[in-house]
């Protein structure tokens, strides 16, 4: 969520009233992130964010916009965006597509325990539940089509074993879902990038709250299971090493399991959507890191973090304790 495109104050303003959502007083960029450009905004009416989209085009919004519009009216806490006159979710400013959704409150846990991933695993499962009837349907653009795209352009910028080690596991994910117990796994809307920053939490009430996910921009439909490993890699591990921290693992997907059961091959095929997780942010993040765009507050990320996560879900596969 770099700041690629400036927005003049107002020109944001008279889209908040176009919105009914009252004069702009307040208008700030979000630095962190890569994909899009974010603003938080404040009006007499709350709080908000801008989103200005720089790679997504017009017609692939309705499915992120529309699906979160569906989760919120199940109950699940994700922002809601917000129509314009006719209806539209999708807006523009400064030429680009975008859209205004609510702001959730509270703040990041960057160091769960295990109340925060139980919390997690829950909402995601019931998340993965309200979404088993959303009408629309759109392949996960992060999905294995674009790691076999994106994999000859990062090849350039590591290392022979590190070339070796993409190379054979992008072999072995094509292979697994080509196969019947691959192509078996249920599927539906996933949110795709869950991680400890697309999560607000709140402890004003003296418990720590979850209050709802975001960032619904990587969305698409896929297995299921594939939300539930990048949770586990990223709410539930060792950061320095890469290791999955049992005693967080077991408490998320415990939760994750009391509202949405694993199918057996779930339960089977969760060592290798471990890896294939691990795949999709290290592939990203090289293509970030060594491929980036020009961004007023571009702050890519470290790859080799994922690195030594895919190498340690190799060497290690961790078999759900259900």
């Amino acid at each position: 969520m770099a700041v690629y495109t400036q927005v003049a104050f107002e020109e944001a303003d008279a889209l908040f009233r176009r919105l009914g959502l009252q004069e702009l007083t307040e208008l700030r960029g979000i630095r962190s992130g890569i994909e899009n450009t974010n603003y938080y905004a404040t009006t007499p009416a709350g709080q908000w964010v801008l989103t200005l989209f720089e790679r997504l085009s017009r017609a692939q919004l309705p499915y992120y916009l529309e699906l979160m519009r569906h989760l919120a009216r199940r109950g699940i806490p994700v922002p809601a965006p917000q129509p314009g006159p006719d209806g539209s979710l999708v807006h523009e400013v400064a030429g680009k597509p975008a859209a205004v959704v609510t702001r959730l409150p509270g703040s990041h846990r960057l160091a769960p325990g295990p109340r925060q991933v139980e919390q997690v695993g829950a909402t995601l499962a019931r998340m993965h539940c309200a979404g088993a009837d959303f009408a629309l349907h759109q392949p996960h653009l992060r999905g294995l089509a674009w790691w076999i795209e994106v994999l000859p352009a990062v090849l350039p910028h590591v290392s022979a074993a590190q070339a070796v080690l993409l190379r054979e596991e992008l072999a072995f994910q094509r292979s697994l879902h080509d196969s019947a117990a691959g192509q078996a796994l249920p599927r539906g809307p996933v949110h795709a990038d869950l991680f400890r920053d697309n999560a607000m939490f709140d402890d004003t009430s003296g418990e720590d709250r979850l209050c709802g996910f975001f960032d619904f921009y990587f969305a698409g439909t896929d297995a299921l299971l594939f939300d539930v490993a990048v949770c586990l890699n990223d709410w539930c591990i060792d950061h320095a090493s890469g290791r999955l921290d049992e005693a967080l693992a077991g408490p998320f997907l415990r939760a994750y399991h009391a509202e949405r059961p694993l199918a057996s091959v779930e339960a089977r095929l969760l060592p290798a959507l471990l890896r294939a997780a691990a795949l999709r942010f290290w592939l990203s993040r090289l293509w970030d890191w060594h491929l980036p765009r020009q961004a007023a507050l571009l702050q890519p990320k470290d790859p080799s973090h994922f690195e030594r996560v895919l190498r340690d879900r190799i060497d290690n596969p961790w078999h759900p304790p259900l």
